[in-house]
């Protein structure tokens, strides 16, 4: 019996083997941001990997923002005159090249790979600053936009993290009020007199958050920070810690 056990096992493995072979000459692994063909199946070309650009690590913790080395951590000179609601802002990538082109293709098209294998590469850096009794509030979109696209991405976004991490996430407690014009469609004061009211805490999941430690607001792509500042504002109410992620950030020209 065992022999035929084993038999059968080698079998299953050279099937395998001959399925997995076959997989990939019919669908040849391709670069999961340029579609050029790559030798192995780790989802970005070398050039595409070149381009992905970290967020430095020497910045303001407050928010974010970049600082020469020996002024980081901050806080930064606008920091000290008007600091965002959010105790520290941390994000993930540069908001463009391969990086950008991923998320507009995720947010356009529903195509998400490229922005989970984006998410996958971070996790050790996401790491080093979530525990496991810290809770991810995405930042609500519009209804209309939500039901026009039939996507929550920052709440996507929140639960692939969640997973990875082992920590709490929750779409409910942070709610949109109303409707406001895009962020992108504006500028300056603009922006931030379409976001000034246009967050709340739901009061009947506050109470359900005793046990959280910090809470993080969490948005796809930080530009002025104006969003994440008021999102982080409304959360005032629940009493805790608040911190602000994004997956990625546009690089102010230096």
């Amino acid at each position: 019996m065992c022999g035929m056990l084993d038999g059968m096992g080698k079998l299953s493995t050279n099937v395998g083997l001959r399925v997995d072979g076959i997989r990939k000459l019919v669908f040849p692994p391709v670069c999961l941001f340029c579609q050029s063909p790559l030798i192995a199946r780790d989802g970005c070309c070398a050039d595409c990997l070149e381009h992905i650009h970290v967020w430095p690590r020497t910045v303001c913790d407050t928010c974010g923002d970049v600082l020469p080395e020996d002024m980081a951590p901050g806080p930064c000179g606008r920091c000290l005159q008007k600091p965002p609601a959010q105790q520290k802002t941390h994000s993930l990538f540069e908001y463009n090249g391969p990086v950008r082109e991923a998320i507009l293709e995720w947010k356009l098209h529903g195509h998400e790979a490229g922005v989970r294998w984006l998410l996958a590469a971070a996790i050790p850096r996401i790491s080093e600053h979530m525990a496991a009794d810290d809770l991810l509030l995405p930042v609500p979109m519009p209804l209309s936009r939500m039901r026009k696209s039939g996507q929550h991405h920052a709440a996507n976004m929140c639960r692939w993290l969640a997973e990875a991490v082992d920590c709490g996430w929750d779409w409910r407690v942070l709610r949109r009020v109303g409707e406001q014009p895009r962020q992108s469609s504006l500028a300056g004061s603009a922006r931030r007199k379409n976001l000034r009211k246009a967050f709340a805490v739901c009061n009947d999941y506050a109470p359900r958050l005793q046990d959280v430690s910090t809470v993080w607001v969490v948005d796809d792509i930080l530009t002025t920070g104006t969003t994440l500042h008021y999102a982080a504002w409304a959360t005032r109410k629940l009493k805790k810690p608040v911190k602000a992620l994004s997956l990625a950030r546009t690089p102010h020209k230096r």
